[in-house]
């Protein structure tokens, strides 16, 4: 650090290393102005979709009331226009990624998403905010060609808003048809159900709980019954004296014929009674099914009911619908990085890398080139000063050296021209502005 004690030395320092710190700008600014040049030029093109809230809200506990959220459907259409079968359509049909014909399809794939995007519009950025529903789609393309980049970006536009509707007139149709075949499965359950209550009644009519009261009451008129046969039947036998034989015999067998009938009831009754509470069970539990279908069927009629509206609303476009904001038009300028800005920092760059490849041969080669120097690192004060003589050999590498910069000098002057050849029509439209 001997060599720059002060300002007059550091500008021997620069005068010394002037080639050295002039070939590096040069070189970093052509290849500045090179990378510039090849940088491809990209268009960006924006169309926007509005999400317009249904005109008549509907039942939100209905099927298609509850309707998957604004955002939800947001992202299964853009999984569905991202998909590589939709890109691959898109690319056949506008010739996108064409210009390398060895390119894999996957890449060409992975091109076209990086250049697409679909971003969401909401009232705050927080997305997991309650009710932040977005209010609008922003469809960005960003392509070399201005006229393909609206073309990608109108039909992406129109693709999303076909979806949207596809999709919504599906769930609501889906919707009613489940509900329809819904509603024909257990009305046919019930009328089965119906079916078999009846015939089970009919079947154990007797044992039915309604019956057992009647039943019981016969069962007590029977067994009064059957009392006064045995009292008949004793009395007549007590009473044999006084009747002929076969006379006493014909009643007695009729008593008994009455006695055994009442008796054969009597078993059949109580056989009913004792058989009551399964009947009871049996039918109890039939009812329970009775009732749950009746309940489900309650439950789908209402949603069957909904869905009629929801497909109503839907053939009426009065539900959530995607509709077109802003269409993309064909860009006028570049969105790509400015090439002047590209040059100008490359310069920029290229002059410290050279100031700082100086100081590097400076601080590599530390040799005394001045009295002062001489005098403050040894102490000695030098009697005469013998500059440098140059001979032949050293002046012609000296020329040659500036016939480099030169040539340099002259491809980046080349390289500058046509970037500017490039803005020319820019430049002449934004000249007369500046004269008025």
């Amino acid at each position: 650090m001997n060599q720059f004690q002060s300002f007059s030395e550091v500008l021997s320092a620069v005068r010394r290393r002037f080639v050295l710190i002039a070939l590096t700008f040069v070189v970093g600014t052509a290849i500045a102005v090179f990378f510039a040049l090849n940088q491809p030029k990209l268009y960006e093109a924006t169309a926007v979709v509005q999400i317009e809230e249904a005109q008549v809200a509907p039942n939100p506990t209905s099927a298609t009331g509850a309707a998957e959220s604004a955002s939800r459907r947001v992202q299964l259409i853009e999984q569905r226009i991202m998909s590589r079968d939709n890109l691959v359509r898109i690319m056949q049909e506008h010739g996108l990624f064409v210009s390398g014909p060895e390119m894999p399809m996957n890449e060409r794939v992975f091109r076209m998403r990086e250049s697409a995007s679909i971003q969401e519009i909401r009232a705050t950025p927080n997305v997991y905010a309650p009710q932040n529903q977005p209010s609008g789609l922003m469809i960005t393309v960003r392509l070399d060609d201005p006229q393909k980049a609206a073309d990608v970006a109108n039909e992406l536009m129109y693709s999303v808003i076909d979806m949207s509707r596809s999709r919504s007139e599906t769930r609501a149709r889906d919707a009613l048809a489940f509900f329809e075949a819904e509603d024909a499965r257990v009305e046919a359950e019930i009328e089965a159900m119906d079916a078999r209550i009846a015939e089970f009644k009919k079947q154990n009519s007797e044992a039915l709980p309604s019956a057992l009261t009647a039943m019981r009451d016969q069962l007590g008129t029977l067994e009064d019954n059957k009392l006064q046969l045995d009292r008949d039947i004793v009395a007549l036998q007590a009473n044999s004296a006084r009747q002929r034989e076969d006379v006493q015999a014909r009643q007695l067998a009729l008593l008994e014929e009455q006695r055994q009938l009442v008796a054969v009831r009597i078993d059949g009754i109580e056989e009913t009674l004792r058989r009551a509470p399964e009947v009871e069970r049996e039918l109890s539990g039939l009812e329970r099914e009775r009732t749950q279908l009746q309940d489900q069927y309650s439950v789908i009629t209402r949603r069957k009911a909904d869905a009629e509206m929801g497909q109503m609303l839907e053939d009426r476009q009065q539900s959530d619908r995607f509709e077109v904001l802003e269409t993309a038009l064909v860009p006028e300028v570049s969105a790509s990085q400015s090439r002047r800005k590209l040059v100008a920092v490359g310069a920029v760059a290229s002059l410290i890398a050279g100031l700082i490849a100086a100081f590097a041969a400076e601080m590599m080669n530390p040799a005394l080139r001045s009295a002062a120097q001489m005098e403050r690192v040894l102490g000695i004060q030098p009697v005469v000063a013998i500059p440098p003589v140059k001979s032949r050999r050293d002046r012609r590498g000296r020329g040659l050296g500036v016939a480099a910069l030169l040539l340099a000098l002259g491809a980046a002057l080349f390289g500058v021209l046509r970037l500017l050849g490039d803005r020319l029509p820019m430049i002449e439209r934004f000249l007369p502005r500046v004269g008025a």
